[in-house]
Parts: C-alpha cells; structure tokens; sequence
C-alpha cells in the first residue's frame, strides 16, 4: 500500500501536505507553514515527521509549534540549517527518508532558494517540490541562478509521468495566462487552461497534477536549454 496524501490549504494560496502509511500509521507533513490547519487536519492523531523543503516562513511557520504538540521531529536540508528550526535529521542530496515502511529520496533542488530540497516518494509516485515546480510554471530566482533551477528542474526527468506534483502554493491559474501568451496556438496547453479555469471556477484545487502534463504543457519544463529558461523566468517575473 502506497502513501496517503491530503492537501492542507492555508493562507491565501499555500499548501501543506499530509502524509500517512497506511500499514504503521505514521505521519508527516510537508512544509507547514502555519499550524492551524495542520492541527485541524489531525485533530488530536499523531505527527511523526515534519519534512521541510526551504526556509521561507510560509514553509516553516507551524512547524516549531507542531513539534510541541506532538513530538514530531523536524527534517530539513543541513546546508540551510541556520534558517530552518532546530533539526532532528539533517539531509542531504540523495538521502533517503522513511514515513513507515514507505522510503522517500531527497533532491537537491536549489534555484528559488540555497539549500531547497524536494522529496520523492516512488510508492505513490509522488514530488514534494516546495517552490521549485509548480503547476504551469517554477520557483522565482531569489537565491539561486537560472543555470541552478535549470539543473534542479532536469533533477527530475528520470521520474515517471504519473508522478503527481504536490508543490507549495495555488498559482496555476496565472501561469497558466503566462503560458499561454507563449505559446498561444499549443492545442494541448489550450485544453489545459481551460481545464484549470473550469477547477478555479468551482474553488477547486489544480494540484496535484500529473508530472506527464507538466511535461507536456509547462513552458519551464519544455525549456530546451538555460537560455531559453532564463529568458522564460525573466519575462515571467514582468508578466
């Protein structure tokens, strides 16, 4: 049996995301950036394990609190430790993790942010991608360079198209208005878009997506080299 995932909503357009074995029970949550809503979600459950992704504080937030309530512990990123709360398990590129009986790797991912990570869980297949993917579109440069992201991106090519992208925030919406003024006649982005409008009209979620339709219809991921991505992300950050 393959992990549970939950979608936790907060803020205005944030995400955390609940995971569970099924076989032991286990818990974790991936970038909780406000308590509330986790606690809410859990009730009075059990958290075993808090999976940071970066050190932005709509990441962080509620994990120190979540912590105190339920003795979970914190994983995050060694090479960002000094931003992140105090760790329990210090991680780095191409570790592994456990959630049960359920392994997940860690991706280096920097670009949006020094130190990023992603978790990769191949059961379900899911990616835990923080700000570096997004749906439609990819983390701003704040930290990083477009060569980085760039690379961090293609970290993911050898991952399957059923993999489902369960990235940090609700921004589909407008990148998809930015994708589209690229490529205005891509028939398949067209239908895409109109998909995403229909879920937005009815306050729907658009994540997780598929990592296939990303492929097919993500003007970042479609990049064919750092040129052309830096050029993207530029004209991305005027839109």
């Amino acid at each position: 049996m393959s992990l549970e995932i939950k979608a936790i909503p907060f803020a205005r357009d944030n995400y955390a995301w609940l995971l569970k074995d099924p076989q032991t029970g286990t818990v974790a949550v991936v970038d909780p950036g406000e308590s509330g809503p986790v606690m809410n979600a859990i009730g009075e459950g059990r958290l075993d394990l808090i999976l940071l992704t970066h050190h932005h504080d709509d990441h962080i937030g509620g994990a120190e609190a979540l912590r105190q309530k339920y003795g979970a512990r914190i994983a995050g990123a060694e090479a960002d430790q000094a931003r992140l709360p105090p760790l329990d398990l210090l991680l780095h590129d191409e570790d592994r993790i456990a959630i049960g009986h359920d392994l997940g790797e860690v991706i280096a991912t920097p670009g949006h942010a020094r130190g990023h990570i992603a978790f990769y869980f191949r059961s379900v297949p899911a990616l835990f991608c923080g700000d570096t993917l997004f749906s439609l579109g990819c983390g701003r440069l704040l930290e990083g360079t477009a060569q980085e992201l760039f690379d961090s991106l293609k970290r993911f090519a050898p991952l399957p198209d059923e993999t489902l992208v369960c990235c940090g925030h609700e921004y589909t919406e407008s990148n998809a208005a930015f994708a589209l003024a690229q490529t205005p006649d891509d028939a398949a982005l067209k239908q895409r878009v109109a998909d995403v409008k229909a879920l937005c009209a009815e306050n729907r979620a658009t994540v997780p997506v598929r990592l296939g339709v990303e492929r097919q219809t993500n003007p970042f991921l479609k990049a064919r080299d750092v040129a052309e991505f830096a050029a993207l992300r530029h004209a991305k950050d005027n839109f």
